[in-house]
This record gives C-alpha cells, structure tokens and sequence, in this order.
C-alpha cells in the first residue's frame, strides 16, 4: 500500500508572502518540512503541490534541486491539486501536511499513519481533537475519501483547506481522532507571520547541524527557554472560512 505524503506550497501567503521559501538555518522552509517528512517510516513518497502561478515556478526549481515530485494546479483549489498529486503518484493512502510547518515531527506522522493503517477508517488525524502544538497537524485518509471529497465539496473554503468536506460530514466518513498523553494545543508552532518564522529559526539555531530533533526535544527547550514563547505569543490563528 502507497503512503504519500502531500504538500501544499504557494508563494502567494497574505500575511508573509514567499514564506516557503524563507531562510530557516541555511535551507529553505520547503526543504525542511520534506526533510523532516522524509524521516518518517511509513512514507514511500513526498510530493509538493503548487499552483500553475509563473510565480510558484521558484518553488518547481526548488523541487527540482531537492529532488522531489511536484504538480502543479489550481491556486484557490487546493483539493484538486491534492487529487491530482494523488493520481499522479499513484497513491492509496494520503498524507496532508502544510509546507508552514518546519517543525513536523516523523515520529508523531508515523503514528497517526500506524492508527490509520490498523483501524481502516476513511480518515486519521491529530487536529480533530487537539492535543499537539499547532505544525505538527497530520491528516491521513484514504485515495477513496479523498476523491469523494473532491467530487461533492462546493463551498471554497471546502476546496481551498482540502479535507473539511470529510471530517464535516462524519455520516458520510469514518474518522479516528489521533491524540496525544498531554495537552500541548496552546502552542504554535506554525509560520503564518515574521513573529512565528523568529521562533522557528530560533528554535532551529538551538539544535545547530542536528535536523533530527524531535517534538518533544522542542518541548525541551521551550521549557529551559520560557521567553522564546513571547515572540509569536500574540498571533492569532485565522478562521477556517478567512482562506
């Protein structure tokens, strides 16, 4: 059975444009988050989908020189671009992380893939009950769920956030929460703002040449360095239906 791992990466961000691209400790953010996925060991495959955009074209140069596949599609529908990802690389089991999060943590996919994969529901995740920091989000789901979603889903944020469709309508799917044995959900780990890349490079400065920390190593220096939280402590998520 193909696990994949698909990535959704545009230029065009609203609140930091360009941010898969930014600088986190000599490599791009893309290239983090596929390095990190790539430590997992239920993933055959890591794809990025972009949109058709001349200005995403960095971001299939990117790919090129990292040596990762990449499809290209719609920049609003997201869960065409997903589809077609999925079709191409000829999965059976999809993987949905954001290219916002360089902090992705193989051991917590892992798990949520393993969950999946004994259960057999349509779909998997750690962010239907929060338990985790916000960046580590893993959605796995079946190429059938997916494909359904992509057939009946009409409302834009629908198409633009890729799975709503499914853990909306839990009559139609069978969802399995994948939690944690502690609640971390207060913290943000994600990049939408200059404030949350300062944390990320910051965090990633504290490891040096070591790529393979894990979430919990994180956790770790949070604590020693409680003063880290300040510097994105004043960012406020956006609303699934903002976009």
């Amino acid at each position: 059975m193909k696990v994949v791992a698909i990535v959704q990466a545009r230029m065009g961000s609203t609140r930091l444009p360009g941010k898969v691209l930014q600088d986190i400790a000599g490599k791009t953010m893309l290239e983090r988050v596929v390095e990190r996925l790539r430590q997992a060991n239920l993933i055959d495959e890591v794809v990025i989908a972009t949109t058709d955009r001349a200005a995403d074209d960095v971001i299939v140069e990117e790919c090129r020189r990292r040596d990762v596949r990449v499809c290209r599609g719609d920049e609003n529908d997201v869960l065409d671009r997903y589809h077609r990802a999925a079709q191409t690389a000829r999965a059976e089991v999809v993987v949905r992380v954001t290219s916002d999060c360089p902090l992705i943590d193989a051991g917590i996919t892992d798990k949520t893939i393993v969950a999946f994969l004994e259960a057999r529901p349509d779909y998997a995740a750690n962010t239907l009950q929060r338990t985790y920091p916000r960046g580590l989000d893993t959605e796995v789901m079946s190429v059938d769920a997916l494909s359904r979603a992509w057939q009946n889903a009409r409302a834009a944020y629908e198409r633009t956030h890729v799975t709503p469709y499914i853990y909306e309508h839990a009559d139609e799917f069978r969802l399995l929460s994948v939690t944690g044995d502690a609640d971390y959900s207060g913290r943000r780990w994600t990049v939408d703002t200059p404030e949350d890349l300062e944390l990320i490079r910051a965090i990633y400065s504290r490891f040096e040449s070591n790529a393979r920390f894990t979430w919990r190593e994180v956790l770790a220096v949070l604590d020693r360095e409680p003063a880290l939280l300040d510097l994105n402590r004043s960012i406020m998520q956006k609303a699934l239906h903002e976009g």
